[in-house]
């Protein structure tokens, strides 16, 4: 891992770590010999997976929404021993499509709170253990989302404002060693998105026509990419949203193009 990361001794933070992309990634820094310390609301799946990767792991129950409570995590998780030297936020909310008149409120200012509010407090937080020693990798979860609009204002605008916020860190911290990056999932089959497919609030066959790829993302997949952007072999690469579409940001326009496909659909 970059800065250092690959020692048995450094930790990778993960928040959201007890479902999905943050289990999967957690998995992942854990196979390549990481120390990890998992993040999330969920204590009773987030200290499963703790007992299930051994090797240190530790769970801490957090609402990344809540500063104090994030501060809280990183002091503690700081006094574990080893080192933080990677942080990926994968902490977040996903939104039924709406308009903004009619948007619930609430649910927006939740939305905001968690996704890009708790992205922004666990930089901030695991940030300041990273720069004494001039080491780090932080990855954010960005999405499709930060590239063009949708149907999802909480969700969508916050997307958006998760890549700038990227961009930000990686001038402000790159001069202590510190590479910031984002990762830019399409729909990746979570248990959450399965429940939409599964309930008729999100089609699949809408979702699978507008990629290039014939298959959608899982969590592994996603965690394959943040682990990279980690690692020794992104070493030069900061302050960049790396998408892992299935071919969506291409096949989007290319697809909806209002003359003639030039293959039979």
């Amino acid at each position: 891992m970059a800065s250092g990361s690959q020692q048995p001794e450094a930790t990778a933070v993960v928040t959201g770590a007890a479902s999905g992309i943050g289990a999967a990634t957690a998995r992942r820094f854990a196979r390549a010999g990481l120390r990890v310390a998992l993040i999330d609301v969920n204590r009773e799946a987030g200290q499963a997976l703790a007992r299930e990767l051994g090797g240190g792991a530790t769970f801490h129950q957090c609402d990344v929404g809540d500063p104090q409570a994030v501060d809280q995590a990183a002091a503690a998780i700081g006094r574990e021993g080893a080192p933080v030297r990677v942080l990926f936020t994968s902490a977040g909310l996903i939104a039924n499509s709406e308009t903004v008149l009619d948007m619930d409120l609430q649910a927006h200012e939740r939305i905001w709170r968690v996704n890009y509010l708790g992205t922004v407090h666990a930089c901030r937080s695991f940030g300041r253990l990273m720069v004494p020693a001039r080491a780090g990798a932080i990855v954010t979860v960005g999405s499709i989302n930060s590239f063009m609009p949708l149907p999802l204002p909480g969700y969508n605008v916050g997307k958006a404002a998760v890549a700038r916020l990227t961009q930000l860190l990686a001038v402000e911290l790159g001069r202590h060693g510190i590479r910031v990056n984002s990762v830019a999932p399409t729909y990746v089959m979570t248990p959450p998105l399965r429940v939409r497919i599964e309930s008729g609030q999100r089609d699949e066959k809408k979702m699978m026509a507008v990629h290039a790829l014939d298959r959608l993302p899982d969590p592994a997949d996603i965690a394959e990419a943040v682990h990279f952007l980690c690692s020794d072999a992104a070493r030069a690469i900061t302050g960049v949203t790396l998408p892992v579409d299935a071919g969506w940001l291409a096949a989007v326009s290319y697809k909806t193009f209002a003359g003639d496909m030039p293959w039979p659909q």
